[in-house]
């Protein structure tokens, strides 16, 4: 059974870029999970599509919140970093269609991103809420 994640309002960091970087994660999340309740293989070619949607979505996001953190003195700058490689070696090594089914890529995926999503929501509002630019 796929893992769907809906926006939260309690899931906002303050700062509209990041939100709408998070709220589009989840939802490509759960547009994974829409392929795999499509009959028979004919969301096959449009996971992977999405899939790799999702990979380029992810690598833009933390390049923006790197910054935006960075730039605001967000003291635990090193665990954001290491939070990212861990996603690019999961990502680049392990997060494949060669190693998993689809359902248990979709899962992963959901669950990983609403734990980030969930986690910057306590953490960085006092450094991610600025003055959108």
């Amino acid at each position: 059974m796929p893992n769907r994640v809906h926006w939260d309002p309690r899931f906002s960091v303050g700062h509209d870029i990041l939100d709408a970087q998070h709220k589009h994660l989840l939802e490509q999340c759960n547009a994974l999970a829409d392929c795999l309740d499509e009959p028979g293989d004919a969301g096959n070619p449009k996971f992977t599509q999405l899939f790799a949607e999702l990979m380029t979505s992810a690598r833009a996001h933390f390049a923006t919140e790197e910054k935006l953190l960075a730039d605001q003195g967000y003291p635990d700058l090193d665990d954001h970093r290491s939070e990212q490689e861990e996603f690019e070696h999961l990502a680049a090594e392990i997060l494949t269609a060669d190693n998993f089914e689809p359902s248990e890529l979709q899962t992963f995926l959901a669950l990983w991103w609403a734990g980030h999503v969930m986690g910057a929501a306590k953490h960085y509002p006092d450094f991610a809420a600025v003055p959108t630019p």
